[in-house]
């Protein structure tokens, strides 16, 4: 097979070939690894290669499947990892200066479970400072003048390009779904804790999930399987009821929302059922509630370093860490309050439907580098701790992905990749960057 053709390979398609002896995880690793070199000079998707070792596991898993024996659903995959999550004798940079830079001796429990099923770390891709709002490097796959997104931005930007079927991401905002909204590919976060964040730098522990970018559901849905260790394999689904609030459809460009009004109506040409609801009135307080609590969590963790390093941070997140050191316990808690009262409230309402259908972002892919663009229409639900994905759906006039947002209930994640399964069949998106 063509080195162009494995590296367009998704994760059960490659899993699947490695299994039936058709493909070979060094040819594969090695596609990967050619994609990187030719395109990641201009991408800078990637903080760190780890060619020579990602070769030698492939041999390991090549011999392995010679002889019978496949370590799990993952065997001989290429995979990339998000530079806050540590894996063994990597660097972990967190995308910061050199202060905070580590060199790990044990691998992050999702990158544990991964590799336990076979998977091979290619490398670290590239985050923005500590996950939050300083933009990276990375340039989006789809027009390189535009932003890939944030934090997740190598991530998203290395599936996109089909430097790896697979990377992990974390999402504390809106840093998973964004960037694959942004560049054009698969971005799923499960319940919060679905997940293990152990090995994870953190940005804020009540907000933190680990996500996963891909090209498809069906490989969101085996990734994730194995990253929660249980089966999420989504069911088949006929005629899902969804459902659409005006005050997410209000946050979107005009553009943006008559482009899922649009999706809206082709989805319930297809079946669907597709109502209007109206979100409760601790909506509007969730954006605030939730910044105070990252801005707190984020000051608790960072206050060890932050005296002695205060000018080395990034101008977003020294202003994060300063406004979290201000709050009173009193107000962190209000907002604790206020974001599990909007979780609480918003339940029914997710629990009556099989998805809230939303834009994931306001806009495509803002122009320019010096911002990572507006997470608001995702930061709601990633405060409520529920699953949600995010679905290419077409191509903008600036020839950029338009992207929508499936959002189902805590605990919910198989049932929401059944439906995104269905909504990404009707969509039949499947256009790639050049």
């Amino acid at each position: 097979m063509p080195s162009a053709e494995l590296s367009a390979l998704g994760v059960r398609e490659a899993a699947y070939a490695i299994r039936a002896g058709t493909v070979s995880p060094v040819d594969l690793v090695t596609a990967c690894l050619a994609r990187i070199r030719a395109l990641d000079g201009a991408l800078q998707a990637w903080a760190h290669v780890d060619e020579r070792g990602a070769l030698i596991t492939a041999h390991e898993r090549l011999m392995e499947a010679r002889a019978g024996r496949f370590r799990g659903p993952l065997h001989g995959v290429p995979i990339g990892v998000k530079d806050i999550f540590d894996v063994a004798d990597m660097p972990t940079t967190g995308g910061a200066k050199p202060f905070a830079h580590t060199w790990p001796r044990v691998d992050a429990a999702a990158v544990t479970r991964l590799t336990a099923a076979g998977a091979i770390v290619l490398g670290k891709t590239v985050t923005t400072e500590f996950a939050y709002r300083d933009p990276a490097p990375t340039r989006n796959p789809w027009n390189h003048g535009h932003t890939p997104g944030g934090s997740s931005a190598g991530s998203a930007a290395a599936v996109a390009a089909r430097m790896a079927p697979l990377a992990l991401g974390s999402q504390t905002v809106g840093s998973v779904l964004r960037p694959a909204a942004y560049c054009g590919v698969v971005g799923f976060k499960g319940t919060h804790g679905l997940v293990p964040v152990a090995g994870v730098i953190p940005l804020a522990w009540s907000l933190d999930h680990v996500g996963v970018l891909v090209r498809s559901v069906s490989d969101a849905a085996l990734a994730m399987s194995v990253l929660s260790g249980k089966d999420l394999e989504p069911s088949p689904v006929g005629a899902p009821r969804l459902a659409l609030a005006h005050e997410l459809l209000g946050h979107a460009s005009r553009e943006v929302a008559m482009h899922v009004e649009a999706v809206a109506g082709a989805m319930a040409r297809a079946g669907a059922t597709v109502s209007k609801v109206e979100l409760p009135a601790s909506f509007h307080e969730i954006h605030a509630a939730g910044l105070t609590v990252l801005e707190a969590e984020a000051a608790a963790y960072h206050e060890r370093w932050f005296g002695a390093h205060a000018d080395d941070y990034g101008h977003e997140m020294r202003s994060l860490v300063e406004a979290g050191l201000t709050h009173p316990a009193t107000a962190y808690l209000r907002a604790n309050r206020a974001r599990l009262a909007f979780r609480d409230e918003v339940m029914p309402i997710l629990m009556a439907h099989d998805a809230l259908l939303s834009p994931t972002a306001p806009t495509p892919a803002p122009s320019g580098l010096g911002s990572t663009g507006d997470g608001s229409l995702c930061a709601p639900w990633t405060s409520a701790g529920v699953p949600a994905v995010s679905l290419p759906s077409g191509i903008a006039a600036s020839g950029l992905p338009y992207a929508i947002q499936l959002v189902q209930a805590a605990g919910g994640s198989a049932r929401l990749l059944g439906v995104a399964a269905w909504c990404e069949r009707v969509l039949g998106f499947s256009q790639a960057p050049d």
